[in-house]
């Protein structure tokens, strides 16, 4: 029998990744999503890679009854992987008790429901913004969590500090948070990447969505940032590397290989780019021109971050196989086979309706 693994927010964007990984490796997946920022459709582009079709499950996660209810019919699910939560740093700044609710309650039901029905693996995802503004870099796990800028990061700190407490008094409870960096790129086959509703709060799909002529220009947020180009700096990882983290995660769980009850590990390549980095390197990659703009910080960010790796290289297996120029010409790649498929419709549409 294939071994089931329930993904929340599997239709998300490194969701979606991950459960391509999971499949490819020979597991069940069951999605649980409120499609609040994917769709459904993912499921199709899921299956034209792998040609299997994962289960989706339509549910609002803060529903405490209906999330036991779902975990009811798949208690037979040997792990759970968490990706289910509201990510944008300046909405949360915005809308703070929108994010602290959604993130928090959603991860407080699912901890209920599979302590209830025996479920005791379990892979949260987690961010580098734990860290706050760190003091030394590169960052290490060693790297005292700090209370972040955004409401959004201090779910994620909030977060562990419930697993944190959970795992110490559950003897059969196993947890494990993987902090990633800076998720960009699309799956290889250009069929899936990051694909957010309205307007991008990432930068690589502001990019692609800027130079594809959907968004008018891009905006920069600071350029008198201390770094050597004045712009934000940031460890940046294919989507694929992280995904491929979370198989290798759950299957150390599986394998009780696990040194404790809760472990953390920093996912990203150790090298930091600036935003110029990657608006120049997109332009020579795609050979198009960015309409961009400078403007004022954005509220949240921090002026530089970049991981050290050691620790997920060495204990968890695990280290990114894929380069910058890689993450961006996926990207683009998909941004390019999406927006075609749109205009296909259109297409299509307008000459139904002349006919």
């Amino acid at each position: 029998m294939k071994r089931k693994i329930i993904v929340t927010g599997g239709c998300g964007y490194i969701g979606s990744h991950t459960v391509i990984a999971l499949i490819q490796n020979n597991f069940e997946v069951i999605i649980l999503d409120d499609l609040s920022n994917s769709s459904k459709e993912t499921i199709e582009r899921i299956y034209k890679i792998t040609d299997v079709k994962p289960k989706l499950v339509i549910v609002d996660l803060k529903n405490d009854f209906e999330t036991k209810r779902i975990f009811e019919i798949h208690k037979d699910a040997i792990g759970v992987i968490h990706f289910a939560a509201h990510k944008a740093v300046g909405e949360s700044i915005e809308k703070p008790l929108v994010y602290y609710k959604n993130n928090l309650c959603s991860l407080l039901n699912v901890l209920e429901a599979q302590n209830q029905f025996g479920i005791k693996n379990f892979i949260f995802s987690s961010s580098a913004t734990v860290y706050g503004l760190p003091k030394k870099l590169p960052i290490t796990e060693a790297n005292k969590t700090q209370r972040p800028f955004s409401s959004y990061g201090n779910t994620k700190k909030i977060a562990e500090e419930i697993l944190d407490d959970f795992t110490k008094s559950k003897s059969d409870f196993s947890a494990i948070s993987l902090r990633y960096f800076n998720p960009i790129g699309a799956h290889e086959s250009g069929l899936i990447g990051e694909l957010p509703n309205g307007i991008p709060n990432n930068l690589m799909p502001y990019i692609t969505q800027t130079a594809i002529g959907i968004r008018e220009k891009l905006m920069v947020y600071g350029n008198d940032y201390p770094t050597r180009d004045g712009t934000a700096i940031r460890d940046y990882i294919h989507v694929e590397d992280l995904a491929q983290a979370h198989v290798i995660a759950m299957q150390r769980l599986i394998n009780n290989e696990n040194k404790t009850v809760l472990e953390f590990f920093n996912l990203g390549t150790g090298n930091g780019y600036s935003v110029l980095d990657i608006i120049n390197s997109f332009e020579k990659i795609s050979e198009t021109k960015l309409n961009y703009e400078v403007t004022d910080r954005r509220a949240g960010d921090v002026p530089e971050l970049y991981a050290e790796v050691e620790l997920a290289n060495k204990t968890l297996g695990w280290s990114a196989q894929k380069d910058l120029n890689e993450m961006i010409s996926s990207s683009w790649k998909w941004e390019q086979n999406f927006r075609k498929k749109i205009n296909k419709v259109l297409d299509f549409s307008i000459k139904k309706t002349q006919d």
